[in-house]
């Protein structure tokens, strides 16, 4: 098959001919209809995740065609349209029990742990537990945008971040994630706070559901203070900046939430400054978000049904493998808004 692969971290993206997959007894392989384009890919590519293995085929976010199936696969059939989470849990073990496989200990991530969806098929392990069926009504590029920043975001702030009906909620960075993360606020009832350094970007969130638009500045706690007449309920580091940990922390009211999803290169997660005197004098909380089990998609699968969401109006453009194999090594300066979608 043909897939785009490289051998070293921070070298060359080609385009190669592979050995197609096989399904494992318990998963299946899909024939890739669309897959996403992400940071986190980059950051793959970067050598900053532990799980990659050399040589590697990146892509994480998938919409696919089953066409081969496990031995031990009862819920789907080949034919079947589906897309996955980034995480996928093993189902078995007592963090699965629990309903957390986001957080799995022996999780299957394609584009990290395994090869992934950068490719003409992508064997996919655990498929009973996992996979997750795509409506008639939404397009094969949509639901490949879902499975990693609008899934994450969408568990960060309603799950982690508990959002509600006329909270202020603060998102810093209106790429990808971001912009999921404001379309998902306001959906909610939120007052939404959106933060680049980008107008363009800023322009994209005020059209999909913010309230307000600020460009990041020395000043921009102050500002979002003022604004929400003494601190945010919900921040949402979406860009992954040590700066930004700070400010989102520290731009919160009494008994704020702040919901990191942004991912920080290693060097700098270890030093992230962390106004900890707040974090105990307000009782802020910090949560994390690394991704959401499929049982939960049918709840945010139904707003995008009902028109409450509207993930497509999120997509920059769609681009050939050839084309995404040129941006991977710059996705960091990456100058557009909105998503980026790979057809195969």
């Amino acid at each position: 098959m043909k897939a785009a692969h490289y051998t070293n971290f921070k070298g060359p993206v080609t385009i190669e001919e592979v050995q197609d997959p096989a399904p494992p007894t318990h998963g299946v392989v899909l024939k890739v209809l669309a897959t996403g384009l992400c940071l986190s890919d980059w950051h793959g590519w970067q050598g900053h995740d532990s799980d990659i293995s050399l040589p590697h085929v990146p892509g994480h976010e998938l919409a696919g065609e089953i066409v081969e199936i496990g031995r031990d696969v009862s819920n789907w059939n080949r034919g079947d349209r589906v897309t996955l989470p980034f995480v996928c849990g093993c189902g078995v073990c007592p963090t699965c029990y629990q309903g957390d496989p986001q957080v799995c200990p022996d999780q299957f991530q394609p584009g990290f742990t395994h090869w992934g969806s950068w490719a003409e098929y992508v064997s996919i392990h655990y498929a009973d537990y996992n996979l997750v069926r795509i409506p008639e009504q939404i397009s094969d590029v949509t639901a490949a945008s879902l499975g990693c920043r609008f899934a994450t975001s969408y568990r960060g702030v309603v799950e982690q971040g508990k959002i509600a009906a006329e909270e202020y909620a603060v998102v810093f960075g209106c790429g990808g994630v971001g912009l999921s993360a404001i379309m998902i606020a306001a959906a909610y009832g939120a007052k939404v706070i959106a933060v680049d350094m980008k107008e363009s970007a800023l322009k994209k969130a005020l059209e999909i559901g913010a309230h307000h638009a600020l460009s990041s500045s020395v000043d921009i706690v102050e500002e979002i203070k003022e604004i929400t007449e003494g601190g945010a309920h919900l921040s949402v580091d979406a860009i992954g900046h040590e700066q930004v940990v700070h400010d989102g922390i520290s731009a919160l009211r009494r008994r704020g939430r702040h919901v990191q999803i942004g991912l920080l290169a290693p060097t700098i997660s270890n030093r992230a400054p962390i106004p900890m005197d707040k974090v105990i004098a307000h009782e802020l909380s910090i949560h994390g978000s690394h991704g959401m089990a499929a049982s939960r998609y049918p709840q945010m699968i139904e707003l995008i049904l009902d028109g409450k969401l509207k993930p497509e109006a999120m997509i920059d453009r769609v681009i050939t493998l050839e084309k995404a194999v040129e941006a991977l090594p710059i996705m960091d300066q990456y100058v557009g808004s909105g998503i980026r979608v790979v057809r195969v």
